[in-house]
């Protein structure tokens, strides 16, 4: 789900200031930003997307090493996944060993879609390995489906994994599964 949320973070401007002796605004929202995307995302809070607006910028002090901090109070749009939403996602990997797959979706790296919850679904394995319904077509690698999530976790450091959260999925309902590739008509002139 996007959510808009207020925050407040301190930002540490360790660079010199300019040759008039000032800081310039610009540079301390763009050390903002970085301090953001390092960030990624927060277990209250969810992903981080986009700042909106900005309420205040305010010189909180100077430290021995004579760097600046300032306050920053900020709108920044979220993304938060919760358990009963409705999202889509791209397969990513299929488990060979037939227990299911993992999707992509938005930034939310890890979905795990276990092959119990997609009732119908058959594993063919193979060289490309993929779940087939004799309905409701296939699901291979790089297909976009449709799934609900059952439940959230977030991750705070845990091998590759930094601030995250993943998400099991469950295919267990009305319109979920693989999406059709929409193609333009043909125009014959």
């Amino acid at each position: 789900m996007l959510c808009e949320v207020e925050l407040v973070k301190y930002v540490v401007y360790p660079m010199n200031p300019d040759s008039n002796s000032l800081i310039s605004r610009r540079s301390v929202i763009t050390r903002l930003l970085k301090a953001l995307l390092h960030e990624k995302a927060s277990k209250d809070h969810g992903y981080f997307l986009a700042i909106t607006s900005f309420k205040s910028i305010n010189l909180t002090g100077v430290n021995e090493a004579r760097h600046a901090f300032f306050r920053v109070i900020f709108k920044c749009r979220t993304f938060m996944p919760f358990p009963g939403e409705i999202l889509q996602g791209v397969v990513d990997l299929v488990l060979r060993s037939g227990m299911g797959l993992v999707l992509r979706s938005g930034p939310v790296n890890y979905a795990l879609l276990p092959a119990a919850r997609m009732p119908g679904y058959n594993f063919i394995p193979g060289e490309n390995p993929s779940f087939l319904h004799d309905k409701l077509g296939k699901i291979e690698a790089g297909v976009v489906v449709r799934f609900a999530v059952i439940l959230v976790r977030w991750i705070e450091r845990r091998g590759a994994a930094r601030k995250e959260f993943s998400v099991l999925a469950s295919l267990e309902g009305e319109s979920l599964g693989p999406l059709p590739l929409v193609q333009p008509d043909e125009i014959e002139l």
